[in-house]
Protein backbone atom coordinates (compact mmCIF):
# COMPACT_ATOMS: atom_id res chain seq x y z
CA UNK A 1 0.00 0.00 0.00
CA UNK A 2 2.99 2.34 0.85
CA UNK A 3 4.87 1.10 -2.20
CA UNK A 4 1.50 1.98 -4.50
CA UNK A 5 0.79 5.46 -2.53
CA UNK A 6 4.93 6.60 -3.63
CA UNK A 7 4.01 5.91 -7.30
CA UNK A 8 1.06 7.72 -6.98
CA UNK A 9 2.56 11.04 -5.20
CA UNK A 10 5.70 10.55 -7.36
CA UNK A 11 3.57 11.07 -10.47
CA UNK A 12 1.64 13.77 -9.02
CA UNK A 13 4.59 15.74 -8.30
CA UNK A 14 7.27 14.95 -10.91
CA UNK A 15 5.58 16.39 -13.73
CA UNK A 16 5.29 20.29 -11.76
CA UNK A 17 8.54 19.67 -11.10
CA UNK A 18 9.32 19.41 -14.73
CA UNK A 19 8.06 22.04 -15.54
CA UNK A 20 9.66 24.38 -12.47
CA UNK A 21 13.00 23.55 -13.91
CA UNK A 22 12.04 24.64 -17.25
CA UNK A 23 11.02 27.57 -16.05
CA UNK A 24 14.38 28.25 -13.94
CA UNK A 25 17.52 26.04 -15.02
CA UNK A 26 16.53 24.28 -18.50
CA UNK A 27 15.06 27.59 -20.27
CA UNK A 28 16.25 27.06 -23.91
CA UNK A 29 15.81 30.97 -24.99
CA UNK A 30 17.38 33.70 -22.61
CA UNK A 31 15.70 36.30 -24.53
CA UNK A 32 12.25 34.73 -24.03
CA UNK A 33 11.75 32.86 -21.08
CA UNK A 34 7.42 31.96 -22.10
CA UNK A 35 9.51 29.31 -24.12
CA UNK A 36 10.79 27.49 -21.59
CA UNK A 37 7.60 27.73 -19.38
CA UNK A 38 5.60 26.55 -22.15
CA UNK A 39 8.12 23.70 -22.54
CA UNK A 40 7.23 23.29 -19.00
CA UNK A 41 3.42 23.19 -19.31
CA UNK A 42 3.24 20.99 -22.33
CA UNK A 43 5.11 18.24 -20.58
CA UNK A 44 3.24 19.07 -16.96
CA UNK A 45 -0.06 18.56 -19.13
CA UNK A 46 1.15 15.45 -21.34
CA UNK A 47 2.23 13.62 -18.14
CA UNK A 48 -0.60 13.94 -16.25
CA UNK A 49 -2.94 12.66 -19.47
CA UNK A 50 -0.87 10.03 -20.09
CA UNK A 51 -0.58 9.01 -16.33
CA UNK A 52 -4.05 9.48 -15.98
CA UNK A 53 -2.74 10.29 -12.19
CA UNK A 54 -5.45 13.39 -12.59
CA UNK A 55 -8.73 12.97 -14.62
CA UNK A 56 -8.16 14.03 -18.39
CA UNK A 57 -10.88 16.81 -17.92
CA UNK A 58 -9.49 18.16 -14.74
CA UNK A 59 -5.51 18.05 -16.40
CA UNK A 60 -7.59 20.09 -19.19
CA UNK A 61 -8.42 22.94 -17.62
CA UNK A 62 -4.31 23.78 -16.25
CA UNK A 63 -3.74 26.60 -19.21
CA UNK A 64 -6.87 28.65 -17.40
CA UNK A 65 -4.38 28.22 -14.18
CA UNK A 66 -1.10 28.38 -15.62
CA UNK A 67 -1.15 30.63 -18.80
CA UNK A 68 -2.14 33.64 -16.43
CA UNK A 69 -0.03 33.07 -13.49
CA UNK A 70 2.74 32.77 -15.73
CA UNK A 71 1.95 35.36 -18.02
CA UNK A 72 1.37 33.17 -21.08
CA UNK A 73 -2.01 35.08 -21.69
CA UNK A 74 -5.07 36.33 -19.62
CA UNK A 75 -7.75 34.28 -17.84
CA UNK A 76 -10.31 36.06 -20.03
CA UNK A 77 -8.55 35.26 -23.47
CA UNK A 78 -7.51 31.63 -22.99
CA UNK A 79 -11.21 30.61 -21.26
CA UNK A 80 -12.51 31.83 -25.02
CA UNK A 81 -10.18 28.89 -26.44
CA UNK A 82 -12.13 26.40 -24.75
CA UNK A 83 -15.31 26.51 -26.68
CA UNK A 84 -15.16 27.18 -30.49
CA UNK A 85 -16.65 26.41 -33.77
CA UNK A 86 -14.65 22.70 -33.66
CA UNK A 87 -16.71 21.92 -30.24
CA UNK A 88 -20.00 23.15 -31.72
CA UNK A 89 -19.14 20.56 -34.59
CA UNK A 90 -18.05 18.01 -32.11
CA UNK A 91 -21.66 18.23 -30.56
CA UNK A 92 -23.79 18.65 -33.47
CA UNK A 93 -21.68 14.98 -34.45
CA UNK A 94 -22.21 13.32 -30.86
CA UNK A 95 -25.86 14.40 -30.58
CA UNK A 96 -26.28 12.16 -33.72
CA UNK A 97 -24.52 9.78 -32.67
CA UNK A 98 -26.77 9.47 -29.71
CA UNK A 99 -29.95 9.50 -31.90
CA UNK A 100 -28.87 6.74 -33.65
CA UNK A 101 -27.90 4.74 -30.15
CA UNK A 102 -31.58 6.01 -28.81
CA UNK A 103 -33.53 4.13 -31.78
CA UNK A 104 -30.98 1.42 -32.45
CA UNK A 105 -30.30 2.71 -36.10
CA UNK A 106 -27.14 1.10 -35.26
CA UNK A 107 -28.26 -2.61 -35.07
CA UNK A 108 -29.40 -1.87 -38.62
CA UNK A 109 -26.32 -0.38 -39.68
CA UNK A 110 -23.85 -2.64 -38.32
CA UNK A 111 -25.88 -5.88 -39.46
CA UNK A 112 -25.82 -4.20 -43.37
CA UNK A 113 -22.09 -3.77 -42.76
CA UNK A 114 -21.21 -7.26 -41.41
CA UNK A 115 -22.88 -8.86 -44.17
CA UNK A 116 -20.25 -6.99 -46.19
CA UNK A 117 -17.35 -7.61 -44.15
CA UNK A 118 -18.36 -9.64 -41.71
CA UNK A 119 -16.03 -13.07 -41.82
CA UNK A 120 -13.62 -12.45 -39.18
CA UNK A 121 -11.54 -9.31 -37.10
CA UNK A 122 -9.13 -9.23 -39.80
CA UNK A 123 -11.64 -8.56 -42.86
CA UNK A 124 -13.64 -6.00 -40.16
CA UNK A 125 -10.51 -3.88 -39.79
CA UNK A 126 -9.37 -3.81 -42.87
CA UNK A 127 -12.82 -2.62 -44.70
CA UNK A 128 -13.68 -0.23 -42.06
CA UNK A 129 -10.05 1.14 -42.33
CA UNK A 130 -10.53 0.92 -46.28
CA UNK A 131 -14.26 2.63 -46.63
CA UNK A 132 -13.09 5.31 -43.68
CA UNK A 133 -9.84 6.29 -45.93
CA UNK A 134 -11.68 6.44 -49.33
CA UNK A 135 -14.42 8.85 -47.67
CA UNK A 136 -11.75 10.95 -45.79
CA UNK A 137 -10.17 11.85 -49.89
CA UNK A 138 -12.89 14.07 -50.09
CA UNK A 139 -14.36 15.46 -46.79
CA UNK A 140 -13.01 16.24 -43.80
CA UNK A 141 -11.76 13.96 -40.97
CA UNK A 142 -13.53 15.13 -38.13
CA UNK A 143 -16.90 14.57 -40.04
CA UNK A 144 -15.70 11.24 -41.40
CA UNK A 145 -15.18 9.85 -37.66
CA UNK A 146 -18.03 11.31 -36.41
CA UNK A 147 -20.10 9.43 -39.42
CA UNK A 148 -18.00 6.34 -39.11
CA UNK A 149 -17.57 6.09 -35.05
CA UNK A 150 -21.84 4.89 -34.28
CA UNK A 151 -21.15 2.23 -37.16
CA UNK A 152 -17.61 1.13 -35.63
CA UNK A 153 -19.34 0.81 -32.13
CA UNK A 154 -22.59 -1.22 -33.12
CA UNK A 155 -20.94 -3.06 -35.17
CA UNK A 156 -18.10 -4.01 -32.32
CA UNK A 157 -21.09 -4.72 -29.84
CA UNK A 158 -22.92 -7.39 -32.22
CA UNK A 159 -19.47 -8.83 -32.41
CA UNK A 160 -19.80 -9.04 -28.48
CA UNK A 161 -23.42 -11.19 -29.11
CA UNK A 162 -20.92 -13.76 -30.96
CA UNK A 163 -17.78 -13.85 -29.32
CA UNK A 164 -17.16 -13.64 -25.64
CA UNK A 165 -15.34 -10.48 -24.30
CA UNK A 166 -12.12 -12.73 -23.62
CA UNK A 167 -12.20 -13.94 -27.51
CA UNK A 168 -12.02 -10.57 -28.29
CA UNK A 169 -9.36 -9.03 -25.96
CA UNK A 170 -8.59 -5.37 -27.64
CA UNK A 171 -10.10 -5.83 -30.58
CA UNK A 172 -12.18 -2.43 -30.17
CA UNK A 173 -9.63 -0.41 -29.57
CA UNK A 174 -7.67 -1.68 -33.12
CA UNK A 175 -11.17 -0.53 -34.63
CA UNK A 176 -11.62 2.30 -33.10
CA UNK A 177 -8.14 3.41 -33.75
CA UNK A 178 -8.62 2.17 -37.32
CA UNK A 179 -11.00 4.88 -38.14
CA UNK A 180 -9.23 7.35 -36.36
CA UNK A 181 -6.02 6.56 -38.44
CA UNK A 182 -7.65 5.92 -41.78
CA UNK A 183 -9.34 9.31 -41.60
CA UNK A 184 -6.07 11.44 -41.08
CA UNK A 185 -4.03 9.07 -43.94
CA UNK A 186 -7.06 9.28 -46.41
CA UNK A 187 -6.76 13.11 -45.89
CA UNK A 188 -3.24 13.10 -47.90
CA UNK A 189 -4.31 11.28 -50.77
CA UNK A 190 -6.27 14.62 -52.53
CA UNK A 191 -5.18 17.60 -52.52
CA UNK A 192 -8.83 18.45 -51.12
CA UNK A 193 -8.27 16.08 -48.36
CA UNK A 194 -7.94 18.09 -45.73
CA UNK A 195 -7.13 22.14 -45.45
CA UNK A 196 -3.55 21.51 -45.01
CA UNK A 197 -3.01 20.68 -48.35
CA UNK A 198 -4.98 23.18 -49.48
CA UNK A 199 -3.11 25.83 -47.17
CA UNK A 200 0.12 24.34 -49.04
CA UNK A 201 -1.38 25.22 -52.84
CA UNK A 202 -1.76 28.91 -51.77
CA UNK A 203 1.19 29.88 -50.03
CA UNK A 204 3.14 27.91 -52.72
CA UNK A 205 1.64 29.42 -55.66
CA UNK A 206 1.30 32.68 -53.85
CA UNK A 207 5.54 32.72 -53.44
CA UNK A 208 6.06 31.05 -57.13
CA UNK A 209 4.10 32.17 -59.63
CA UNK A 210 5.71 30.87 -62.60
CA UNK A 211 6.93 27.49 -60.26
CA UNK A 212 6.10 24.01 -60.74
CA UNK A 213 1.73 23.96 -61.18
CA UNK A 214 0.42 21.46 -58.18
CA UNK A 215 -2.90 20.17 -59.77
CA UNK A 216 -5.28 17.59 -58.22
CA UNK A 217 -3.89 15.17 -60.75
CA UNK A 218 -0.31 15.47 -59.93
CA UNK A 219 -0.51 15.55 -56.23
CA UNK A 220 -2.78 12.38 -56.13
CA UNK A 221 -0.12 10.71 -58.18
CA UNK A 222 2.79 11.59 -55.79
CA UNK A 223 0.47 10.81 -52.66
CA UNK A 224 -1.07 7.60 -53.66
CA UNK A 225 1.86 5.11 -52.84
CA UNK A 226 1.96 7.12 -49.69
CA UNK A 227 -1.32 7.06 -48.65
CA UNK A 228 -1.41 3.34 -49.92
CA UNK A 229 2.10 2.12 -47.45
CA UNK A 230 0.91 4.13 -44.48
CA UNK A 231 -2.59 2.91 -44.20
CA UNK A 232 -1.36 -0.97 -44.68
CA UNK A 233 1.56 -0.02 -41.86
CA UNK A 234 -1.55 1.44 -40.02
CA UNK A 235 -3.88 -1.67 -40.50
CA UNK A 236 -0.76 -4.26 -39.67
CA UNK A 237 0.35 -2.54 -36.51
CA UNK A 238 -3.06 -2.25 -35.31
CA UNK A 239 -4.35 -5.93 -35.80
CA UNK A 240 -0.80 -7.06 -34.74
CA UNK A 241 -1.19 -5.01 -31.10
CA UNK A 242 -4.86 -5.93 -30.69
CA UNK A 243 -5.90 -8.54 -32.70
CA UNK A 244 -8.26 -11.09 -30.30
CA UNK A 245 -6.71 -13.60 -28.32
CA UNK A 246 -6.88 -16.19 -30.21
CA UNK A 247 -7.96 -17.15 -34.12
CA UNK A 248 -11.36 -16.73 -34.37
CA UNK A 249 -13.65 -19.02 -36.20
CA UNK A 250 -14.69 -17.61 -39.71
CA UNK A 251 -18.85 -16.69 -39.50
CA UNK A 252 -20.61 -17.78 -42.26
CA UNK A 253 -22.46 -14.39 -44.04
CA UNK A 254 -25.51 -16.46 -44.28
CA UNK A 255 -25.87 -15.64 -39.89
CA UNK A 256 -25.77 -11.87 -40.69
CA UNK A 257 -28.23 -11.78 -43.01
CA UNK A 258 -30.64 -13.98 -40.94
CA UNK A 259 -29.57 -11.18 -38.40
CA UNK A 260 -30.48 -8.48 -40.42
CA UNK A 261 -33.89 -10.26 -41.31
CA UNK A 262 -34.72 -10.85 -37.61
CA UNK A 263 -35.05 -6.74 -37.10
CA UNK A 264 -38.09 -6.71 -39.11
CA UNK A 265 -38.98 -3.99 -41.63
CA UNK A 266 -37.56 -0.49 -40.44
CA UNK A 267 -39.71 1.73 -38.48
CA UNK A 268 -40.72 5.50 -39.23
CA UNK A 269 -38.21 6.60 -36.28
CA UNK A 270 -35.15 5.11 -37.79
CA UNK A 271 -35.81 6.29 -41.36
CA UNK A 272 -36.05 9.74 -39.78
CA UNK A 273 -32.16 9.53 -37.90
CA UNK A 274 -30.45 7.35 -41.51
CA UNK A 275 -32.52 10.30 -43.86
CA UNK A 276 -30.54 13.07 -40.82
CA UNK A 277 -27.64 10.72 -40.84
CA UNK A 278 -27.05 10.81 -44.78
CA UNK A 279 -28.32 14.57 -44.74
CA UNK A 280 -25.42 15.24 -42.52
CA UNK A 281 -23.20 13.51 -45.08
CA UNK A 282 -24.06 15.85 -47.80
CA UNK A 283 -24.52 18.70 -46.30
CA UNK A 284 -21.02 18.09 -44.94
CA UNK A 285 -19.51 17.09 -48.36
CA UNK A 286 -20.91 19.59 -50.81
CA UNK A 287 -20.89 22.53 -48.51
CA UNK A 288 -17.72 24.46 -50.04
CA UNK A 289 -16.58 24.12 -53.90
CA UNK A 290 -15.51 21.26 -55.11
CA UNK A 291 -12.36 22.11 -57.36
CA UNK A 292 -10.91 18.94 -59.16
CA UNK A 293 -8.47 20.98 -61.73
CA UNK A 294 -10.23 22.54 -63.83
CA UNK A 295 -13.57 20.91 -63.01
CA UNK A 296 -15.88 22.73 -59.96
CA UNK A 297 -18.66 21.53 -58.29
CA UNK A 298 -20.42 24.54 -56.66
CA UNK A 299 -21.03 24.38 -52.84
CA UNK A 300 -24.79 24.73 -51.58
CA UNK A 301 -23.24 27.79 -48.86
CA UNK A 302 -22.70 29.72 -52.11
CA UNK A 303 -26.08 30.10 -52.56
CA UNK A 304 -25.98 32.76 -49.31
CA UNK A 305 -24.84 36.19 -49.43
CA UNK A 306 -21.83 35.45 -46.94
CA UNK A 307 -20.97 31.85 -47.71
CA UNK A 308 -17.91 32.77 -46.23
CA UNK A 309 -19.60 32.81 -42.87
CA UNK A 310 -21.03 29.23 -43.00
CA UNK A 311 -18.73 26.83 -41.86
CA UNK A 312 -19.22 22.95 -40.67
CA UNK A 313 -20.73 24.11 -36.82
CA UNK A 314 -23.16 25.57 -39.37
CA UNK A 315 -24.08 22.55 -40.44
CA UNK A 316 -23.74 20.69 -37.12
CA UNK A 317 -26.30 23.33 -35.06
CA UNK A 318 -29.09 22.55 -37.96
CA UNK A 319 -28.81 19.16 -37.53
CA UNK A 320 -28.69 18.87 -33.84
CA UNK A 321 -31.83 21.59 -34.05
CA UNK A 322 -33.39 18.98 -36.89
CA UNK A 323 -32.96 15.82 -34.12
CA UNK A 324 -35.24 18.38 -31.42
CA UNK A 325 -38.19 19.36 -33.87
CA UNK A 326 -38.66 16.00 -35.64
CA UNK A 327 -41.71 14.66 -33.80
CA UNK A 328 -41.89 10.55 -32.97
CA UNK A 329 -44.73 8.69 -34.27
CA UNK A 330 -44.50 5.88 -31.84
CA UNK A 331 -43.54 7.82 -28.68
CA UNK A 332 -46.39 11.04 -29.52
CA UNK A 333 -45.72 13.96 -27.56
CA UNK A 334 -42.09 13.31 -28.19
CA UNK A 335 -38.98 14.62 -30.37
CA UNK A 336 -36.26 12.28 -32.10
CA UNK A 337 -33.68 13.78 -29.90
CA UNK A 338 -34.78 14.55 -26.21
CA UNK A 339 -32.30 16.63 -23.16
CA UNK A 340 -32.37 13.11 -21.15
CA UNK A 341 -30.11 11.48 -24.22
CA UNK A 342 -28.36 14.72 -24.97
CA UNK A 343 -27.08 14.85 -21.27
CA UNK A 344 -25.30 11.73 -22.31
CA UNK A 345 -22.55 13.65 -23.99
CA UNK A 346 -18.78 12.92 -22.92
CA UNK A 347 -18.56 16.36 -21.48
CA UNK A 348 -15.30 15.39 -19.96
CA UNK A 349 -13.82 14.78 -23.44
CA UNK A 350 -15.03 18.22 -25.07
CA UNK A 351 -12.65 19.66 -21.62
CA UNK A 352 -9.87 17.75 -23.23
CA UNK A 353 -10.43 19.47 -26.61
CA UNK A 354 -10.43 22.68 -24.76
CA UNK A 355 -7.00 21.52 -23.27
CA UNK A 356 -5.74 20.95 -26.12
CA UNK A 357 -6.45 23.63 -28.26
CA UNK A 358 -5.57 26.37 -25.40
CA UNK A 359 -2.30 23.91 -25.55
CA UNK A 360 -1.85 25.18 -28.97
CA UNK A 361 -2.74 28.68 -28.42
CA UNK A 362 -0.16 28.40 -25.49
CA UNK A 363 2.43 27.41 -28.10
CA UNK A 364 1.18 30.37 -30.90
CA UNK A 365 1.38 33.22 -28.36
CA UNK A 366 4.60 31.99 -26.35
CA UNK A 367 6.72 31.92 -29.49
CA UNK A 368 7.58 28.32 -28.75
CA UNK A 369 6.00 27.46 -32.23
CA UNK A 370 8.19 30.17 -34.02
CA UNK A 371 11.31 29.05 -31.94
CA UNK A 372 10.93 25.24 -33.00
CA UNK A 373 10.23 26.05 -36.77
CA UNK A 374 13.76 27.85 -36.62
CA UNK A 375 15.33 25.23 -35.99
CA UNK A 376 15.04 24.17 -39.89
CA UNK A 377 17.28 26.65 -40.54
CA UNK A 378 20.32 24.72 -38.44
CA UNK A 379 20.05 22.25 -41.18
CA UNK A 380 22.09 24.27 -44.08
CA UNK A 381 24.20 22.46 -45.23
CA UNK A 382 23.43 18.76 -45.21
CA UNK A 383 22.58 15.85 -47.91
CA UNK A 384 19.30 16.39 -49.18
CA UNK A 385 17.73 13.37 -47.38
CA UNK A 386 18.82 14.99 -44.22
CA UNK A 387 17.24 17.88 -44.63
CA UNK A 388 13.90 16.27 -45.71
CA UNK A 389 13.63 13.44 -43.03
CA UNK A 390 14.27 16.54 -40.87
CA UNK A 391 11.93 19.03 -42.08
CA UNK A 392 9.37 16.10 -42.18
CA UNK A 393 10.03 15.35 -38.62
CA UNK A 394 9.62 18.72 -36.89
CA UNK A 395 6.41 18.84 -39.08
CA UNK A 396 5.33 15.08 -37.37
CA UNK A 397 6.53 16.31 -33.79
CA UNK A 398 4.42 19.53 -33.59
CA UNK A 399 1.46 18.04 -35.53
CA UNK A 400 0.83 15.91 -32.52
CA UNK A 401 0.68 18.69 -30.06
CA UNK A 402 -0.93 21.43 -32.37
CA UNK A 403 -3.68 21.57 -34.87
CA UNK A 404 -2.39 20.40 -38.66
CA UNK A 405 -3.65 23.41 -40.35
CA UNK A 406 -1.55 25.90 -37.50
CA UNK A 407 1.76 24.05 -38.16
CA UNK A 408 1.30 24.07 -42.05
CA UNK A 409 0.78 28.36 -41.63
CA UNK A 410 3.66 28.57 -39.09
CA UNK A 411 6.31 26.32 -41.38
CA UNK A 412 5.35 26.66 -44.85
CA UNK A 413 6.09 30.24 -44.93
CA UNK A 414 9.73 30.06 -43.25
CA UNK A 415 10.32 27.03 -45.73
CA UNK A 416 9.86 29.67 -48.53
CA UNK A 417 12.71 31.63 -47.56
CA UNK A 418 15.27 28.67 -46.17
CA UNK A 419 14.55 26.83 -49.73
CA UNK A 420 15.48 30.65 -51.29
CA UNK A 421 18.42 30.45 -49.21
CA UNK A 422 19.78 26.83 -49.37
CA UNK A 423 19.18 27.13 -52.85
CA UNK A 424 16.93 24.50 -53.31
CA UNK A 425 13.44 23.68 -54.82
CA UNK A 426 10.80 24.98 -52.08
CA UNK A 427 8.85 21.28 -52.86
CA UNK A 428 11.72 19.79 -51.17
CA UNK A 429 10.39 21.16 -47.74
CA UNK A 430 7.05 21.95 -48.66
CA UNK A 431 5.92 19.19 -49.43
CA UNK A 432 7.00 16.93 -46.42
CA UNK A 433 6.14 19.65 -44.18
CA UNK A 434 2.07 19.37 -45.16
CA UNK A 435 1.69 15.73 -45.30
CA UNK A 436 3.97 15.86 -42.05
CA UNK A 437 0.82 17.82 -40.31
CA UNK A 438 -1.54 15.14 -41.12
CA UNK A 439 0.30 12.64 -39.76
CA UNK A 440 -1.19 13.09 -36.02
CA UNK A 441 -1.74 10.11 -34.54
CA UNK A 442 0.16 9.65 -30.94
CA UNK A 443 -2.25 11.56 -28.68
CA UNK A 444 -6.09 12.37 -28.18
CA UNK A 445 -5.66 16.00 -28.48
CA UNK A 446 -3.08 15.51 -32.10
CA UNK A 447 -5.92 15.57 -34.31
CA UNK A 448 -10.29 15.46 -33.87
CA UNK A 449 -10.52 12.03 -34.88
CA UNK A 450 -8.40 10.64 -32.36
CA UNK A 451 -10.09 12.82 -29.41
CA UNK A 452 -13.90 11.59 -30.93
CA UNK A 453 -13.10 7.71 -30.59
CA UNK A 454 -11.05 8.56 -27.24
CA UNK A 455 -14.55 9.96 -26.08
CA UNK A 456 -15.96 6.57 -26.02
CA UNK A 457 -14.20 5.72 -22.81
CA UNK A 458 -13.26 2.02 -24.80
CA UNK A 459 -9.73 3.33 -25.61
CA UNK A 460 -6.81 4.05 -22.68
CA UNK A 461 -4.48 6.76 -23.54
CA UNK A 462 -1.42 4.75 -22.93
CA UNK A 463 -2.89 2.43 -25.71
CA UNK A 464 -2.35 5.14 -28.16
CA UNK A 465 1.53 5.72 -27.24
CA UNK A 466 3.29 2.83 -28.73
CA UNK A 467 1.43 2.17 -32.00
CA UNK A 468 0.99 5.84 -33.09
CA UNK A 469 5.13 6.42 -31.95
CA UNK A 470 5.88 3.49 -34.62
CA UNK A 471 3.03 4.70 -37.12
CA UNK A 472 4.43 8.46 -37.02
CA UNK A 473 8.31 7.22 -37.29
CA UNK A 474 7.05 5.02 -40.76
CA UNK A 475 5.08 8.48 -41.84
CA UNK A 476 7.96 10.34 -41.58
CA UNK A 477 10.69 7.75 -43.73
CA UNK A 478 7.82 7.47 -46.10
CA UNK A 479 6.86 10.85 -46.76
CA UNK A 480 10.65 11.81 -47.23
CA UNK A 481 11.66 9.02 -49.19
CA UNK A 482 8.83 9.65 -51.12
CA UNK A 483 9.75 13.13 -51.89
CA UNK A 484 13.33 12.80 -52.52
CA UNK A 485 12.86 9.89 -55.13
CA UNK A 486 9.32 10.08 -56.63
CA UNK A 487 8.49 13.51 -55.72
CA UNK A 488 11.59 14.25 -57.90
CA UNK A 489 10.27 12.34 -61.28
CA UNK A 490 6.18 13.66 -60.45
CA UNK A 491 6.78 17.24 -59.85
CA UNK A 492 9.75 17.41 -62.25
CA UNK A 493 12.41 18.34 -59.86
CA UNK A 494 15.98 18.52 -60.53
CA UNK A 495 18.83 17.87 -57.41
Amino acid sequence: MKNNNLKKYLKLFSFPLVFILFCTFFNPSESNPKIGIMIGIAIWMLGWWVTDIVPVAITSLLPILLFPLTGIISGEEISKVYFNEVVFLYIGGFLLALSIEKWEVHKRIASRTLIVFGQGTFQILAGFMLVTSLLSMWMSNTSIALLMLPIGISVLDKLKEIYSEKELGKFKTALLLGIAYASSIGGMATLIGTPTNLVFKKIYETSFKSGFKINFANWMIFAFPIYFILIIAAFLILYLFFKPNKKLEIIDNTFFKIENMKLGKTPYEQKVVLFVFLLFALLMIFRADIVIGSFQIPGWSSLFNHSDYIIDAVVAAFISILLFIIPSKNRPGNTIMDWETASKIPWGIILLFGGGFALEKGFEVSGLTHWIASKIGLLSGNEMIIIILTTCFIAILMTQFIANVTVAQALLPLCVALSISLKINSLFLMIPITFGASAAFLLPISTPPNAILFATGQIKMKEMLLPGLILIIISGIVISLAMNYWGTYVFGITK
